[in-house]
């Protein structure tokens, strides 16, 4: 499945997973979510409620261009640059074509309204 992430005027695709999680997330949508950027990696925001996860979420490595979720924070992750394994990282989806390039070319806060396609 496809949703939509809009920041500053600009739409980006991601498509998700099968999972409980993307599943919860969809649910959810639409929603409008504060992000920050975190570490020059990633734009992160609380959702407003928690996703489901089949197990514990034991952490991962994501790439450039993945669409997670932070269990611990509660937090949607865009990731456009570099970031190492970390515990409770749970992996959405991907952005699609070159968001991630974009997105990281937008510098501090941004707010980003999440829907389904």
């Amino acid at each position: 499945m496809q949703i939509y992430i809009t920041i500053d005027n600009q739409t980006y695709t991601a498509t998700l997973r099968d999972s409980a999680a993307a599943d919860d997330l969809v649910a959810q949508l639409p929603v409008t979510v504060e992000m920050i950027d975190h570490g020059g990696v990633e734009k992160t925001g609380r959702l407003p409620a928690p996703l489901s996860l089949a197990r514990p979420a034991g952490g991962c490595r994501p790439d450039v261009g993945d669409l997670g979720y932070y269990a611990p924070g509660n937090n949607l992750v865009l990731y456009y640059g570099d970031q190492s394994y970390f515990p409770g990282i749970v992996i959405l989806g991907r952005l699609d074509g070159n968001a991630a390039e974009r997105i990281a070319g937008i510098n501090g806060a941004v707010t980003a309204t999440v829907q389904a396609r």
